[in-house]
């Protein structure tokens, strides 16, 4: 069996779902012995490239960075997978929307802030959008595994069932064929 083009990108979000992603332990060999890792936090490779069979995405959309980024693997990725809550529906990072981005920024810098407060930061900081999203509200998303993060095992069966060609239904964790 040829190896898979396997992608992992985090846009906005605590990077919980990669930790997630690391605690499959030895199972990570066996996944490994059947992808090829193009894109991700744990390899040099950061640039995403084009024809990826499979890009697993966490974290929701808050900047104009994340967006292009989303955009771009939609583009260039066969399947898409939204991992955790905060990319299936925007979680904490979505919690901003409830009092815009600039009362957040306030509330950030200017009322919590005992040092340099009212100062923001200097060096430069991505563009955030008015409303962070949900991945699925900006692109078409596949599929979708949420968790906060979600559990290793979950993580496993559905890289599993992806790679394999077959479907995986998260709800009592079987696999079925196509």
């Amino acid at each position: 069996m040829a190896k898979i083009r396997l992608a992992t990108v985090w846009l906005d979000g605590c990077s919980g779902c990669h930790m997630s992603f690391l605690d499959m332990d030895e199972r990570l060999i066996e996944i490994a012995s059947k992808v090829e890792v193009v894109c991700s936090p744990y390899v040099d490779a950061k640039e995403f490239p084009a024809n990826v069979d499979l890009a697993i995405v966490e974290g929701a959309v808050s900047s104009e960075e994340d967006l292009e980024k989303l955009l771009k693997i939609r583009k260039n990725s066969k399947i898409v997978l939204a991992l955790g809550d905060c990319g299936v529906t925007g979680n904490v990072s979505a919690m901003r929307n409830l009092v815009g981005l600039e009362a957040s920024f306030k509330h950030a810098y200017d009322d919590l802030s005992d040092a340099n407060k009212g100062v923001r930061p200097s060096r430069e900081v991505p563009k955030q959008l008015e409303r962070v999203s949900a991945q699925h509200e900006r692109v078409f998303i596949d599929r979708f595994l949420p968790g906060c993060p979600p559990p290793a095992d979950a993580i496993y069966h559905i890289l599993l069932s992806l790679i394999e060609g077959k479907e995986y239904d998260i709800f009592n964790h079987t696999r079925f064929g196509k």
